[in-house]
């Protein structure tokens, strides 16, 4: 319960909000094996969306857990003069770098090759982990009625935003997070991309694609090369040429980034 208390479960995290609930943890003097069980995979404990938020940041972050707060400054009305200002505080380290870099790596391949596929997002590395919790009632587990969720954040290799979805008994639909949540989510990366203006890449973990997945190509380079070879490597694409001469000396999209299946490569001739 130690380590689970490093994360900020169990108290508020002190943000500038009020109303703010501690979650809800077994009493220690209590536990037995089978609350000591449920609890290492969250089941029988409650936590906030603050909380997790919180606390999955602290994981992939480099191991520093922050206090959060939605105000970021107050300014004098008339004069717009800084009254006060938050900044970010560092109150623990749940984990250590070497640790935080693991997790990235492992939540990234929840995205690429596990759960979490709805949200990858092709030339940006997403990591995320689903979820699927059973909802209480009178006691008892209720059959059928869940919340499902996801949190991903990116880039997975240094991270800039952090997403939480959750969404409570969903009609009609398979009920798992990866199915529900994490398209939601990708939305929302996708969008904070253009905001946060972030620059795809080229290091990300290739997608496992079944048949029902719109495919994406890794674009071969093909600078070099004379126009009849590069229409070979170029294979599952279309492409237009201009230009004079035979050889390749530019192309568009460049290569080693992913494209749409029959995706328009452009190369210009020289």
């Amino acid at each position: 319960m130690s380590y689970i208390a490093k994360y900020g479960f169990g108290s508020k995290t002190g943000v500038d909000l009020n109303g703010e609930s501690t979650g809800i943890l077994f009493d220690v003097s209590k536990m037995g094996p089978v609350e000591l069980a449920t609890t290492s995979f969250g089941q029988g404990i409650s936590v906030t969306p603050l909380q997790q938020i919180r606390a999955v940041s602290a994981a992939i972050n480099g191991g520093n857990l922050y206090t959060p707060y939605i105000v970021s400054s107050f300014l004098e009305s008339e004069t717009n003069s800084l009254i006060k200002k938050n900044e970010p505080e560092i109150v623990g380290h749940p984990i250590s770098k070497e640790t935080s870099s693991l997790v990235r790596y492992a939540l990234e391949s929840v995205v690429a090759n596990g759960s979490g596929k709805n949200a990858y997002i092709e030339n940006y590395r997403v990591g995320g982990k689903t979820g699927t919790a059973q909802k209480v009632k009178d006691g008892k587990y209720l059959d059928g009625n869940y919340i499902l969720s996801f949190i991903g954040f990116l880039p997975a290799d240094d991270p800039e935003i952090v997403v939480y979805v959750a969404i409570d008994n969903p009609k009609g639909v398979t009920q798992f997070g990866g199915v529900v949540s994490a398209p939601i989510a990708k939305s929302v990366l996708t969008s904070a991309i253009e905001v946060l203006d972030i620059p795809p890449s080229k290091e990300g973990m290739a997608r496992e694609y079944t048949w029902l997945d719109k495919k994406y190509l890794k674009i071969p380079n093909v600078i070099g090369l004379d126009l009849k070879e590069a229409k070979k490597t170029l294979k599952g694409f279309n492409i237009e040429y201009s230009g004079t001469g035979n050889t390749i000396i530019y192309q568009s999209p460049e290569s080693d980034y992913y494209a749409p299946e029959g995706e328009t490569i452009k190369l210009l001739l020289g």
